[in-house]
């Protein structure tokens, strides 16, 4: 036995929520909308993915906010990531408690915490070397 990868990410989010939803993972994030399956649509919520990262909310009609726990997102370029978000209006939280790399929180529109991660770059060493 093996566990050979994350398939998908679920998140909850509120009834009604989708246009807000779509305007971040869609607009914001720059990932592409899914369509779910059939037997799945008439739920509600969406499903966006980017590469190999597949992101689900789903909706939850007792919603509460994931505050602590979160998908941690590899990005290329961070810092465009962030000034992408915050140019429309979202609060990114940098933070440099993890050695090695860039990172930064937010929270996506029904307040699911999201953390950005780009490994840092290893020092160049002088020729020769």
């Amino acid at each position: 036995m093996t566990l050979t990868g994350i398939d998908h990410v679920q998140l909850a989010a509120p009834p009604g929520s989708e246009v807000a939803l779509r305007a971040f993972y869609a607009d914001a994030l720059g990932m592409t909308e899914t369509p779910k399956p059939p037997g799945l649509a008439g739920r509600g919520g969406c499903w966006f993915e980017s590469g190999p990262v597949r992101l689900h909310l789903g909706i939850d009609h007792d919603f509460r906010p994931a505050r602590k726990a979160h998908p941690g997102l590899r990005v290329r370029d961070i810092e465009a990531y962030a000034r992408r978000l915050a140019g429309r209006g979202v609060e990114v939280t940098w933070d440099d408690l993890v050695p090695g790399c860039h990172r930064f929180y937010c929270a996506d529109p029904v307040g699911n915490r999201l953390e950005f991660l780009q490994p840092k770059s290893p020092p160049s060493s002088p020729a020769g070397d």
